[in-house]
This record gives C-alpha cells, sequence and structure tokens, in this order.
C-alpha cells in the first residue's frame, strides 16, 4: 500500500484497507515473527526461556500485561520493544485528538468531520515510534492526568456549555488510543485512581466529570510492579489485578555468563577507553560475582532486589580506575589490575539497600566485604580451592617438593610467614607493581604450573588475584588504607593489632625490658 497517496478516507475505502485492533495488530505480527524464527525481544538476555515465551502466549492471547519483578529486571524494555510489532504505519482521522481509526471512528470530533465531508475527509498516518506511551505512577497523578477532565478554557474560547463533549481535554491513556500505554510502578497508583481504570480495560467506558462516554479504547494496556510496593508503599487493588489477563514474573540473571553479556552490551565504555584499557575475563567475572554476592547477602535487603545498574556503573568505574591511572602515569596501555576494584565501591554503595544490620556495619564496609567474597568465590574456579587445603592434616616426614603438592600455596605463605610484606599502591605504575609482586617467593612458579600460556602482564594480574584470594580465604592478611593495600602474615597482623589496642601506660617495667 502506498500511503503517500492516501490522503483522504474515500481513498483510503478504495485502497482495500482493513483495520485490526491493537492488539490483533500485535497478535499478527508476532505469529509472523515466530514463524520465521526472529526473536521480538533483540537485546534481552536470559529471558529466552522464560519471560519472552509467558511474554508471546500473553500477546497471542491478546491480554494486558503485568510484569512483576525487583528493580533492574527489564521491565520496562520489555514493553518497550513490543512497539516493534505494531504495522509500521496506521491510518487517523487528521486533527483527532484519540487517533481515531477513519473506519471506526470513536470522538465526536471525527464522527462529525466524516458527516460533513464525506469521503473528503482527510487522513494522516501514524508511525508505530509514535503509538507508544508511558506514566510512571506516583501518589500525585489524578484522574484527569489519566482519563481526562473538562477544559473550561477550551469551553470559553469555543462558546460552549460545559454539556457539550467537545469541552473535554481527553487525558494520556485516551490518546494513545489504538497503540500501546505503559504504567510503570503500578502499586505506587493512589487506589481510587487504580479503580478509574476498572472500566477501561473491562467495559470501556470512560467517565469525565459526568459525562460518561461510550468509547471503547483499542489499547495494549502493559504494567510493573515490583513485589516489595505490595507491602512497603501501596497495592495494586484487587479488581484492578484480576482485570489484568497475564502477570509475568521477571528475575535477574541466572548465569555469570548472561549477567556478562547483558554488562558487556549496556556498558558505555568510550573508544578511547577501549584503545588504552586491556579488560580480562577475570575481572569481569569478579564484577558480576559482585551482584550475585549481594543478591544473597545477610546485610542486604533481598525484597528491594540488586539491580543489573550496579554490575555496569561498576565495570564504567573499574575502567575509569585503570585510565586516571595510565594519565597519571602517561601510560599508552595498562589493564584493570584487581586493585583498581577499589575503585567500584561507590557503584556498589549507590546501588544496594541495607537491612538494619548492614546499616550498622556501615555501606562502605558491606561494599567491601561484597567485593571480597566475590573474590573468593570466583578464586576457585581458577585456582585450588584453600579450603581443602587447609583441611588436609600432613602425613610424617615429607620432602620440600611433597609439602608443596600437598600445600601448593605454601611457599607463599611461608614468604609472608617470614616476616615480609608487599605494599601494592591503587595509582602504582604497571611495571612497579609487577615488579613488586616478584619480589614474592613461589608466587610466579605458582601461576606459571596452573596457567603456563599467561603472558607477563596477564601472569602479573593472576599473581595479584592469588594475594587477593589467599586474603578472602584468611590465609595472609590484608589493609587497605588510602589508596595502599598492604599484604603480610596473618598471624604478625593479629598481633600488631593487638599491641595497638595497649596503652603505653599499662605497660611495666618488665613489658619495656
Amino acid at each position: 500500500m502506498n500511503i503517500a497517496k492516501i490522503t483522504t478516507l474515500g481513498e483510503l475505502k478504495k485502497s482495500g484497507y482493513k483495520p485490526l485492533s491493537v492488539k490483533e495488530e500485535i497478535r499478527k505480527n508476532l505469529i509472523t515473527r515466530i514463524k520465521n524464527k526472529e526473536n521480538p525481544f533483540t537485546g534481552i538476555m536470559g529471558y529466552e526461556d522464560t519471560v519472552i515465551p509467558d511474554t508471546e502466549r500473553a500477546l497471542l492471547s491478546r491480554h494486558n500485561i503485568l510484569y512483576l519483578g525487583l528493580r533492574g529486571q527489564a521491565k520496562t524494555r520489555m514493553a518497550r520493544q513490543m512497539v516493534e510489532l505494531l504495522d509500521e504505519y496506521v491510518p487517523v482521522v487528521a486533527g483527532s485528538e484519540v487517533n481515531d481509526d477513519p473506519l471506526r471512528p470513536l470522538s465526536k470530533y471525527s464522527r462529525d468531520l466524516i458527516a460533513e465531508y464525506g469521503d473528503a475527509t482527510p487522513v494522516t498516518w501514524w508511525h508505530r515510534s509514535e503509538r507508544y506511551g508511558e506514566k510512571l505512577a506516583t501518589p500525585d497523578v489524578s484522574v484527569a492526568d489519566l482519563i481526562g477532565d473538562v477544559d473550561p478554557i477550551k469551553a470559553a474560547n469555543l462558546r460552549l456549555s460545559f454539556a457539550d463533549e467537545q469541552v473535554i481535554h481527553y487525558g494520556i491513556i485516551p490518546r494513545s488510543n489504538r497503540g500501546i500505554f505503559v504504567i510503570n510502578e503500578l502499586p505506587d497508583l493512589q487506589a481510587r485512581i487504580q479503580v478509574s481504570l476498572f472500566n477501561i480495560l473491562q467495559e470501556g467506558d470512560i467517565q469525565i466529570r459526568g459525562f460518561k462516554l461510550r468509547m471503547p479504547l483499542d489499547i495494549q494496556f502493559v504494567f510493573t510492579a515490583n513485589p516489595e510496593d505490595y507491602t512497603n508503599r501501596g497495592s495494586i487493588v484487587t479488581p484492578l489485578k484480576d482485570r489484568i489477563e497475564s502477570q509475568i514474573l521477571t528475575h535477574y540473571p541466572k548465569t555469570i555468563e548472561t549477567a556478562l553479556s547483558i554488562t558487556e552490551q549496556e556498558a558505555d565504555i568510550l573508544p578511547e577507553q577501549q584503545d588504552v584499557i586491556d579488560i580480562s575475563d577475570l575481572v569481569k567475572r569478579l564484577i558480576e560475582q559482585v551482584a550475585f554476592e549481594a543478591r544473597s547477602n545477610e546485610y542486604v535487603d533481598k525484597k528491594s532486589g540488586v539491580s543489573a545498574r550496579l554490575t555496569i556503573a561498576a565495570y564504567e568505574n573499574a575502567v575509569s580506575s585503570a585510565e586516571r591511572r595510565a594519565i597519571i602515569h602517561n601510560e599508552p596501555k595498562t589493564q584493570i589490575w584487581i586493585s583498581d576494584l577499589v575503585g567500584i565501591i561507590p557503584a556498589i554503595t549507590g546501588k544496594i539497600e541495607l537491612v538494619y544490620e548492614g546499616e550498622q556495619e556501615g555501606p562502605y564496609q558491606v561494599a567491601v566485604n561484597l567485593l571480597d567474597r566475590a573474590i573468593r568465590s570466583q578464586f576457585v574456579t581458577y585456582f585450588p580451592d584453600p579450603e581443602k587445603v587447609k583441611k588436609k592434616k600432613p602425613t610424617g616426614k615429607k620432602s620440600q617438593e611433597a609439602k608443596v603438592e600437598e600445600n601448593p600455596y605454601r611457599s607463599i605463605i611461608n614468604w609472608f610467614d617470614s616476616g615480609n610484606s608487599i605494599d601494592v599502591l591503587v595509582d602504582m605504575k604497571d611495571a612497579e607493581k609487577i615488579a613488586a609482586l616478584y619480589q614474592v617467593d613461589g608466587l610466579y612458579a605458582f601461576v606459571k604450573r596452573f596457567f603456563p600460556q599467561a603472558n607477563e602482564k596477564e601472569g602479573a594480574l593472576l599473581m595479584e588475584f592469588v594475594l587477593h584470594g589467599l586474603s578472602a580465604y584468611s590465609l595472609i592478611s590484608k589493609k587497605v588504607i588510602d589508596g595502599r593495600i598492604q599484604f603480610k602474615d596473618l598471624i604478625g597482623s593479629m598481633m600488631n593489632f593487638g599491641q595497638m589496642n595497649f596503652e603505653e601506660d599499662d605497660l611495666t617495667e618488665d613489658d619495656l625490658n
């Protein structure tokens, strides 16, 4: 159909155009997508076997939809992508506020216009990108905002009485007629406002200041809600929930691989950053693991959820930490070190809600603990589990080689137990950091044993990872003070900490001798 040549109602009739409801339109185009093995929700990962099939079933059933899930679970993105299931263009009566179908007009304006001009009634074409309306539910949203109200200024300008239908100023829902309309955070809408949606969803009646209009609006409704809202801020009134035919539960990524793909897609890394910064798979996995740890952590409010935005922001912060260090030292190329992950703590503290015990612990300390737990969880996917090594009991006299085989970390831990320590500055030059790591006896040999193909920088990153991992498993100590990370033996650190608690006045003359 050449829409450029169709500008009147008569030409539209001759073209053979047959109107469809918006839900029938979506259904028709979805069937075509499914037959062609095309994913209608591109860029949404982890929902291939859960949310997307549920959504397709709901749309095939011509249902209104409620997405129920925690924050950062792509609920609104799912709704916005439904626009691609609409026809590219549909005809509307020119000047209609409610996007009347020329063959099935609803408003008085369009009916009067067609009665006056007949087949000469002007027709315009509406692109699918404009057929989407969205409203964030807040307590101050009114019925007038959603449905409409009498406009006294319009009545005065047109010299009409308030009894005339033309004085109505339509709200956002009637103006979304023949499109998709989304209400985000539905429970935040006051109960009396939710009640105003009953007839729109079921019978198609709307009532404005005494006007009872029979306007069977043609809308695909999508609602989103967070389960937390049902107890903390409000609830969806039961009759409204009963009128929403399909409730679909969303969820967070179930695997690290899915989470990695989402972060890679969504993180806004500039080309000049990509040219300077190498980002290892190890670092990416550590960042994703932080979110997984947070979702099961006793200090984090599980009802609030941990959004995928945490790892996206953390990933961007990690890149910027390495970039800042490269700028300071005028280095043309660098990589993200484990020590750079100190820079992601602001991204963590801003994205988690804490329970009372977490507030007592403090957001910073909770974030540090989450990072340590992430290191601990990922460590065993690269190296032997230190917990199992610690539980092994020595059996008789053995050679040094046999002891190392029994505990591959022995030579590294012994080096620290001998009173040695290593300081790693967050803003340290790469060459200086590598030189510092090579001071630790047995560390390079240990990494080469498990990763013989690693180049110098990869090996150095793994060497640093080993130190953080041994610290996370309490085999050596780690202190982070003002941009400096110090690794030393565990017992010595504990004794030094204990000595700090003594005042000089408590010491006897024998102690001083």
